[in-house]
């Protein structure tokens, strides 16, 4: 079902830093949900919605934006609780289905019928659950690094590699101990997340670890963003039945992600009946930064043909 996308040098892409972004970007705000969002936006078509990952923010599609920008209307959202995003208070409003009535209404506010729903890691499971509950919202789907919740739901149940895996799930439930943990010596442990994790070091530079760090040092940040996490028991709790997705689907997978198993992309043909997967070799969890040019092609490819 899946086919390798090895070769690195597929469309490089070149650093792209805060600076060059500025120069085309628009910074904007849309209240939906009883949420303001902030969202980065470039180009003119049809709408193109991004959703990043914990611990991140609108720029970890650096390498995405200004090349889909070129066909699309590009949205990068800063997701409620990160950045420049609204922050309210409470585990309760972190649970899937707050942040899927944030991308109903984000998609509405921006004047669009529907979309081509691009996410990864929590942006991911965000995506896969909110085109379960509106399918004719969602045009094309394409997900980074982040399984179908029914194949995670089951690995956090069944599988003892996977369990092992997301043993850091069960120690953001603490209260306030990851918060002082991230926090210690100016955010290293953020840092190390990314650096710690690449095949290549320097994927990550000074710079965008700053970018990472200032975001979720904003007030009210770091608990916003674990409380995602928080939320999770209750949200996976609330799915029972998955019909099968109808609309084209590309699954992009960096193959060595040391938090999730390539494994629960087996059988996926019960959840997502016209999907592509693409894995990216000598790659971690942070494929669309780690190998942009390899993700970029294949989502031009998976665009062109659909």
């Amino acid at each position: 079902m899946g086919s390798p996308v090895d070769k690195d040098h597929i469309v490089p892409a070149r650093k792209v830093s805060m600076h060059q972004l500025e120069v085309s970007i628009q910074h904007k705000y849309l209240i939906t949900n009883t949420v303001c969002l902030h969202y980065v936006t470039q180009g003119e078509g049809k709408l193109m919605l991004f959703l990043h990952g914990f611990p991140e923010f609108w720029y970890s599609w650096r390498y995405q934006i200004p090349e889909f920008a070129q066909d699309y209307q590009v949205v990068a959202v800063d997701l409620r609780g990160y950045n420049d995003s609204d922050k309210p208070q409470g585990i309760k409003n972190y649970t899937v289905e707050e942040l899927e009535q944030d991308i109903l209404g984000l998609i509405q506010g921006l004047g669009y019928e529907s979309c081509i729903l691009v996410g990864h890691d929590w942006g991911g499971g965000i995506a896969w659950s909110f085109t379960h509950h509106y399918p004719d919202k969602i045009e094309k789907l394409i997900v980074m690094n982040c399984p179908h919740p029914a194949k995670f739901a089951q690995a956090l149940q069944q599988n003892p590699r996977q369990i092992l895996k997301s043993a850091y799930i069960a120690f953001f439930q603490l209260p306030l101990l990851p918060e002082l943990l991230f926090q210690w010596n100016n955010y290293q442990l953020l840092a190390d997340a990314f650096r710690q994790t690449t095949f290549d070091q320097n994927v990550f530079i000074s710079e965008d670890l700053e970018h990472y760090k200032n975001a979720a040092a904003k007030r009210g940040a770091l608990t916003a963003m674990l409380n995602y996490y928080r939320a999770l028991p209750h949200s996976l709790s609330k799915q029972s039945y998955w019909q099968p997705l109808e609309m084209p689907t590309l699954l992009i997978w960096g193959k060595d992600d040391p938090f999730l198993g390539q494994e629960l992309n087996d059988h996926l043909e019960a959840y997502v009946k016209n999907l592509q997967v693409k894995y990216i070799a000598n790659c971690s969890h942070w494929v669309q930064q780690e190998k942009p040019g390899q993700v970029n092609q294949a989502m031009r490819e998976f665009l062109s043909k659909t």
